[in-house]
């Protein structure tokens, strides 16, 4: 099995959840106290896209006991994620003098967390825990202070809520909606590249859904302004979290009514059609020009394989 078939169809990065996420545990802080004390109690520990782990002689180890995630340098304040098997898990950032000091340890690893699950490091299980720990830190580290009238905000909630003691404004995390859609006409795929994606590699069209607009308008809108493509019939197929910082990706699927394409070159460097079994080629990393699509981490992949695998007709 290769690292792009880690992810089987339907499975992408970040939907496997393991966790009861035990909401009612969160307004209790003598709770969470007395579980962040426990020996059972394990940290994910965040620093900006990457993850602090422990290097083991098998590997690396993701998922840190307290003390170590203190002794490693880690920020005391904890996020309460939820319970595994009844145990506890946190999410917990680090500053990056404390990540500095790291980075000659031979016992610790400081890594990018989508390379890690692209090449299978971190057990897939995993990961939507991960994404949650990453979301969360990230939105503390970026909401600081109260947006009504710029005072120190702090947390409460067991981290899931930040509360101005000035004004009395109650902060919430917040997810962005992003639709992703594989765009069809007949029997083939509309695919585009931007300029930051690996040499070769095609993907579906994506964009974030904007105020007061329907997820079938924003693929319609997307798509258009994009690639000049006009669509009809838009269909619901699945979400995947992506923590980049905190967005949740919907995965549609789109019939375009119109086939010639005029890229918008300030968001794609090429738009394309692919046939079928171009398409088919490239999900499967065979293209003799060296073309990909998406790696099956990402949701992108599974629409088209979706697509691919099913009926000529599928959309």
């Amino acid at each position: 099995m290769t690292t792009n078939d880690s992810f089987p169809l339907g499975q992408p990065a970040f939907v496997t959840h393991v966790l009861d996420r035990a909401a009612h545990l969160r307004s209790d802080d003598d709770k969470l106290f007395k579980l962040e004390s426990g020996r059972d109690a394990r940290a994910y520990v965040v620093h900006r896209d990457s993850l602090v782990m422990a290097k083991q002689a098998d590997g690396v180890r993701a998922l840190l006991t307290i003390d170590e995630a203190l002794t490693f340098g880690a920020n005391s304040g904890t996020i309460f994620l939820g319970l595994r098997d009844g145990a506890p898990l946190f999410g917990m950032g680090i500053a990056a003098d404390a990540v500095e000091r790291l980075l000659i340890r031979n016992d610790v690893a400081v890594s990018e967390l989508r390379g890690m699950a692209m090449e299978g490091a971190v057990p897939a299980g995993e990961l939507s825990a991960i994404a949650m720990a990453k979301s969360m830190v990230s939105w503390h580290q970026r909401h600081g202070y109260c947006a009504n009238c710029g005072a120190r905000t702090v947390m409460s909630q067991g981290g899931w809520k930040r509360d101005c003691p000035s004004c009395k404004a109650e902060h919430f995390p917040r997810t962005d909606p992003v639709v992703i859609m594989l765009v069809t006409f007949g029997d083939k795929c509309l695919l585009g590249r931007q300029k930051q994606f690996p040499h070769g590699m095609y993907s579906c069209l994506a964009g974030f859904v904007e105020a007061a607009e329907t997820f079938e308008d924003a693929v319609r809108r997307e798509v258009f302004e994009e690639s000049g493509i006009r669509c009809g019939d838009v269909a619901y197929y699945m979400t995947q979290p992506w923590p980049y910082p905190s967005s949740l990706m919907i995965g549609c699927s789109a019939q375009a009514t119109t086939e010639d394409i005029v890229v918008d070159h300030t968001e794609l460097e090429d738009a394309r059609w692919f046939s079928r079994d171009e398409a088919m080629l490239m999900h499967h990393r065979r293209h003799p020009d060296g073309l990909t699509g998406a790696h099956s981490f990402a949701i992108a992949h599974h629409l088209l394989g979706r697509w691919l695998h099913g009926p000529s007709s599928a959309t």
